[in-house]
Formats: structure tokens, C-alpha cells, sequence
């Protein structure tokens, strides 16, 4: 039965050029046999893909195969390189896996933590805070390379930070690009290492730094501080600080997200007849508040535009008030007497006075 190179790169038969590189790009990935250690069959699945593309790919064999004719592949599996070329042309110098261009390591980043406190939080505030990190070295300025010295171009890859190498096969001899061990994709290396960071271009440092803390943070909210972390030496770019927010507690307050809330005792006197009492606040001003005739126990009273700042806006939440209706327990014979008188009046049945 005739092979179905359609099928095996997984196209139409009205594929374009296109569709059938980028359908082989990614068969040849997944059935190499350096991708699939562990599988038998994976040698032949990838000798089948890289036919039916050297097949596909030509104008001239692929009407040759859609007529039925035979086709020649001795070439592509014969050695001399038909293979590697054919790669080649597909993925380029990096090879069937890739190589990514070198990176300069990044430093690493750094978690501090800043307490402030619930006012601090409410409106805003800068903190210091200090830490230990990697910082450039200030003798070598980073460079690793003892001062009026610089690295030299790596010689074994001429300052590409990438090598050529060769790799024998089941289907003859591939090449591929890979980092260059010597340099470790740096494209130099240090000759003269610089006595106080040893060649890395970093030195442990004691680091202070203030940080704008924004209006409503709550606890865990964390900042970040774009190449404020460790330094990641010989030109690799700063990690970042991360401020952690940890904000205290007032014994005034509870807060619920951007809403406060304060509790209030008053007497039966005052939650019977009414009164008016002074709320604290936030902002530091105390702000009054009537309390109605008959005030239950458990009241919520809302003083609203007093609670915290939502975080990231203008606007503030507002600030709760709960009453607590506070009950006498030590009357003396004159209050007790009232009390009885007024009990009386309402119909209330009570204790009788403890005997003398």
C-alpha cells in the first residue's frame, strides 16, 4: 500500500508550501527520537515525516507522488548530508530543538516586609525598609574583570556565545547550535577576575530603601519595585523588590475591607431617652452622633465617607457604629429604689430587695 505522506504530516491534499513546513516543524518535534528516548517505534514515526516532507515540499516530486509515479529518496537517508540539509532549511541553524539566544542570568528577586499602622494604612505613608542583597560591585562596576581590564572574546566561539556541533545518528551526521560551554553563552570570558567580587560582578550589600506605601493596603498586599532586587552582575539585569504590607491593628476599630467599625457603650438612660456622643474616627477628629430614643441593643448606626481608602481609588468606605447597651450591676439603695419605681411603672416584674 502506498504511503500517505498526507496523512503522516497530518494536511489536506490542497495543503499549501506553508501549512506542510509548519505541519512537519511540528511532527518532527514530537516523534525525534532525542524527544522520545523510551519509544521504539519513534525512529521510524520521524524517517516517515522528514519522506513525506522532502516529498511534499517540491513542486516536482509532489505532482510525481499525487500521479502515483515512483520517487527516488536515496539521497535524504544515503548520508552526504540529505537529512541535515533538510533540517536545515526547515529550522535553521538552531536545529530541530532550538537554541535560544544567551540571557545574562537575572538577579534574584527580594521580599521584605513594612508594617504600618491602620491610620498609615487609611491614608497613605513611606516606609523604610532594609535588606541584604547582591549588588554590583563597585570596584569592577559589575564587569567581573579587575579594573583597567575587560573580558576578552571567548576563543572557542569567537564571542557568538553559540557553537556548531556534530551529531552521529541512526540517520547519518546532524549538526545543531548549542551554548557554548566555554563562555556559557556570554560570547567572553575573564581573564584578569576582579579581587573583590571574585569575577562574579556582585558583592553582598546592606540596602535601604523608602517605599511609597498607597492609600488602602491591607495586610499581604505586596509592592513591587521593578530592578530593585539583587543585581544579576556582568550586565544581567536587577531582580525586583517586593514589599509585603503588614498593617497593625487599632484596638478602636475592626476593619472589613474598606468599612470600619467602632462599638459603643451606653446606658438605659441614654438608650431610653436618647442622646449624643462623640465617634472617633480615623482622620483623628471626632465626628457626633445622635442617638435616637429607644435604641435597641446591637444598633448599627453608619457615619458614611469615614472608613478606609479603597486601594487604587479615591473614594473611602464608611465607618460602623454598633450599640452597646450597658446594664448597672452595683446599684446603690437610692438608684436601686428608682429603678424598682420605674419598673413598677412599666409593669416589669423584678426581685424583691435582698433582706437587710
Amino acid at each position: 500500500m502506498a504511503k500517505n505522506y498526507y496523512q503522516i504530516l497530518g494536511v489536506e491534499r490542497s495543503a499549501t508550501k506553508e501549512e506542510i513546513k509548519k505541519a512537519f516543524r511540528k511532527v518532527a518535534r514530537e516523534t525525534h527520537p532525542d524527544a522520545n528516548r523510551n519509544d521504539p517505534e519513534a525512529e521510524a514515526r520521524f524517517k516517515l515525516a522528514a519522506e513525506a516532507y522532502e516529498v511534499l515540499s517540491n513542486s516536482e516530486r509532489r505532482r510525481k507522488y499525487d500521479r502515483g509515479d515512483t520517487i527516488d529518496l536515496s539521497s535524504l537517508f544515503g548520508g552526504g548530508g540529505g537529512l541535515d540539509d533538510l533540517l536545515r532549511s526547515v529550522f535553521g541553524d538552531s536545529g530541530l530543538f532550538g537554541s535560544r539566544p544567551y540571557r545574562q542570568p537575572r538577579g534574584r528577586d527580594v521580599l521584605v516586609r513594612a508594617q504600618v499602622s491602620l491610620e498609615e494604612a487609611a491614608f497613605g505613608t513611606e516606609a523604610t525598609v532594609e535588606y541584604e542583597a547582591d549588588s554590583t560591585c563597585p570596584e569592577c562596576s559589575g564587569s567581573g574583570s579587575s579594573p583597567g581590564t575587560q573580558p576578552v572574546t571567548c576563543p572557542d566561539c569567537g564571542g557568538a556565545g553559540q557553537v556548531r556541533m556534530s551529531q552521529r545518528s541512526v540517520f547519518g551526521t546532524m549538526m545543531s547550535v548549542t551554548t557554548c560551554p566555554t563562555c556559557r553563552g556570554e560570547g567572553s570570558v575573564i581573564a584578569d577576575p576582579c579581587v573583590e567580587c571574585s569575577g562574579s560582578g556582585t558583592v553582598p550589600e546592606k540596602v535601604t530603601v523608602n517605599v511609597e506605601i498607597p492609600p488602602g493596603v491591607s495586610t499581604g498586599t505586596r509592592l513591587r519595585l521593578t530592578g530593585r532586587g539583587e543585581s544579576g552582575g556582568r550586565a544581567g539585569p536587577s531582580g525586583d523588590l517586593f514589599v509585603e504590607v503588614i498593617v497593625g491593628e487599632d484596638p478602636r476599630f475592626e476593619r472589613h475591607d474598606s468599612d470600619l467599625l467602632h462599638r459603643i457603650s451606653v446606658g438605659i438612660a441614654e438608650a431610653s431617652l436618647g442622646t449624643r456622643i462623640d465617634v472617633p474616627t480615623i482622620d483623628g477628629e471626632p465626628v457626633p452622633l445622635e442617638i435616637p430614643r429607644g435604641t435597641q441593643p446591637g444598633s448599627l448606626f453608619t457615619i458614611a465617607g469615614y472608613g478606609m481608602t479603597r486601594l487604587g481609588r479615591r473614594v473611602r468606605g464608611d465607618l460602623m457604629v454598633v450599640v452597646d447597651v450597658t446594664v448597672p450591676e452595683d446599684l446603690d439603695p437610692e438608684e436601686e429604689e428608682l429603678l424598682r419605681r420605674w419598673a413598677e411603672l412599666r409593669g416589669e416584674r423584678t426581685n424583691r430587695p435582698a433582706s437587710t
